[in-house]
């Protein structure tokens, strides 16, 4: 099988087609392009999702922390609660654990996120460390936001850079070798969108804003994200190329290596849908709260294209992440 999380006929055939029970309490359950389950607690719906690092050895214990809670925010919800399971090969030092829960704790505390449990374990079925993140949250229940809520008419905003997250995983694991040929300023460029990988503050204004539907850029990059948000909404798309925003650092980087950065890991970046008459409103709340936002495309029927100019590009079911072609 190919690397990279399964592709979306593989899901829905072998994984959810064996999920046979389901309960009253579970009002969003497992989907394409949906990041959380929703459980109902009354007044409450409780919102929790799962996420692996599996891409990188470096930042690891911080992008654990971010990459779930960012699926939280997708919902409209602050995080609340963390659990984490690190698997380690025996290679591993007392030092390297303690590392990245220095990490993990750090970044927790910033999104004020309390680490609940999980579970720490040196075994030699892995090779490399592994972290699964589970991230829980709190909602009204009538505030709640899914991938799914997208209607033909709907702009598409992004925020932030293009691949912001593969973008900083690529130059902190090729820093030796990118400082010598692309030189350092560039690289220090790019190592720090690390610090930009949150998606938590404009999930929440989104939410509050108004926002039909929000999915955060992970594996398969914008052009994946746009596809699995239109397979859960039952819609189509159109984006503009040329709106999108792209750092200089990841262009040359994503050029380096010969990648795409419209297929590239992006955590950091939100996708979200809005109603035409409130893009630009949320666009300028977004950047009052010092986050870069675009109106990048529309929501249509059917048909799903990104515009290059004259040119008009399938958007296609998300294969394998760029990052793993280096």
């Amino acid at each position: 099988m190919k690397v990279g999380k399964l592709d979306s006929e593989l899901l829905r055939k072998i994984v959810f087609n064996n999920i046979t029970y389901h309960r009253d309490e579970v009002t969003i359950r497992p989907g394409i392009g949906e990041d959380c389950a929703v459980i109902d607690f009354g007044e409450y719906a409780c919102i929790i999702s799962t996420d692996p690092i599996t891409g990188t050895a470096n930042e690891i214990g911080r992008l654990a922390v971010h990459v779930a809670c960012n699926d939280i925010a997708s919902n409209g919800a602050q995080p609340l609660g963390l659990m984490l399971t690190i698997m380690a090969p025996e290679s591993t030092t007392e030092e390297d654990i303690e590392n990245i829960m220095k990490q993990a704790g750090k970044a927790a505390a910033e999104l004020k996120v309390e680490i609940i449990g999980g579970h720490t374990e040196i075994t030699n079925a892995v090779n490399r460390v592994i972290i699964s993140a589970t991230a829980l949250g709190r909602q009204l229940k009538d505030k709640v936001i899914s991938a799914g809520g997208a209607r033909p008419g709907d702009r598409i905003i992004m925020t932030k850079n293009l691949a912001l997250e593969g973008t900083a995983i690529i130059a902190n694991d090729w820093e030796d070798r990118l400082r010598k040929d692309l030189g350092n300023d560039l690289l220090e460029e790019a190592k720090s969108m690390m610090n930009d990988i949150s998606v938590v503050k404009e999930g929440v204004v989104a939410g509050e804003m108004g926002a039909s539907g929000m999915h955060d850029i992970t594996e398969g990059g914008l052009l994946g994200a746009v596809w699995e948000m239109c397979e859960a909404s039952s819609v189509g798309a159109l984006l503009y190329k040329d709106k999108v925003f792209i750092a200089h650092s990841t262009e040359k980087i994503c050029n380096y290596f010969s990648i795409d950065p419209f297929r590239l890991i992006s955590s950091g970046c939100m996708l979200i849908t809005i109603a035409e008459t409130k893009a630009e409103s949320l666009v300028k709340v977004l950047e009052s709260h010092g986050i870069r936002a675009s109106v990048i495309g529309e929501i249509t029927k059917t048909a799903r294209y990104m515009r290059d100019g004259e040119n008009f590009i399938p958007i296609e079911a998300p294969q394998s992440d760029e990052l793993y072609k280096i």
